[in-house]
């Protein structure tokens, strides 16, 4: 089954909308500045690497089912690698964010608190949707 091009665009926004928000989330609700300041120089420049990487990701990400919603969906090799990947991306952040996360302690206000919610949704949204089109794509691949 198709999946309709404006789904896979709704996506791409979503995932740009995540790097567009993702240092104002490290900075107003996890402090991450000021605890990245507490390490050594190499150490610190390492994790703003790794931060600047995964904005560069989501929004990449975004950006390529957007412009091309219905090559993610073709049943190509291509499709198929980059469809898995960005699955794979996804499905490994929600299974992170509800394994690791819960341990820590987010600040109380109701904004912080909704927006994990809308948030954790977004990631969801995201797995499930390169999900099915990984599956699509093999799917497609195999019965070729």
């Amino acid at each position: 089954m198709t999946i309709p091009k404006e789904l896979i665009i709704a996506g791409g926004l979503g995932q740009i909308f995540t790097a567009l928000v993702y240092p104002y989330i490290r900075h107003k609700v996890f402090n991450w500045y000021e605890d990245v300041r507490q390490l050594k120089p190499l150490n610190q420049e390492i994790a703003k690497t790794y931060g600047r990487y995964i904005v560069g990701l989501n929004f990449s990400f975004g950006l390529i089912a957007i412009l091309w919603p219905q090559d993610l969906q073709s049943h190509s090799n291509l499709a198929l690698a980059l469809s898995g990947l960005i699955g794979a991306y996804w499905i490994g952040k929600v299974i992170t964010q509800f394994a690791y996360y819960p341990m820590y302690e987010i600040p109380k206000k109701k904004l912080f608190q909704y927006g994990g919610y809308f948030m954790n949704g977004l990631f969801g949204f995201f797995a499930l949707l390169y999900g099915y089109l990984f599956s699509q794509n093999l799917i497609g691949q195999l019965s070729s």
